[in-house]
């Protein structure tokens, strides 16, 4: 019979859960003096990184499922923090891009995001920070299932 002592603090999508929810957490409560929610951030975050992109890249960016996602795109609509832009050939695909304003609202909570980066890798030193980053883009690359 296997032993599971410890066993989830040996299984690392556990803890990685684990730490991802609590980051999200500390983030949840800085982002709510700005306005804005943790998805609503990775949205603006995204956006900021790969620009105007479709739902369907959006939701893999964001790690939002696409009708949860909708919703959230919807609520930014409203606040003129993006838009939506249909498409040429087909008005059911639209492009979503960062108003100023969205913008704005980024560059207002980013340092909160990067703040409460800070106090969950406190323990690592810069180049362990470093390492542990370029392992868990190798892993992200082995196991997604898209190019971006």
């Amino acid at each position: 019979m296997t032993d599971y002592t410890d066993h989830l603090e040996q299984f690392t999508p556990y803890l990685m859960n684990r730490i991802t929810a609590r980051y999200n957490k500390g983030v949840e409560a800085a982002l709510k003096e700005a306005g804005i929610s943790v998805a609503q951030m990775r949205a603006l975050a995204s956006l900021v990184e790969a620009g105007p992109c479709t739902i369907t890249e959006l939701s893999v960016l964001t790690v939002i499922k696409q009708s949860t996602l909708s919703r959230t795109l919807d609520t930014m609509e409203a606040a003129g923090l993006i838009l939506r832009i249909a498409q040429d050939s087909d008005s059911r695909f639209r492009q979503i891009s960062l108003t100023d304003a969205g913008r704005t609202a980024y560059e207002a909570a980013w340092p909160s995001m990067l703040s409460m980066s800070d106090v969950m890798l406190n323990s690592l030193n810069a180049d362990e920070r470093e390492t542990f980053n370029t392992l868990l883009l190798r892993i992200l690359y082995d196991i997604r299932h898209h190019d971006f």
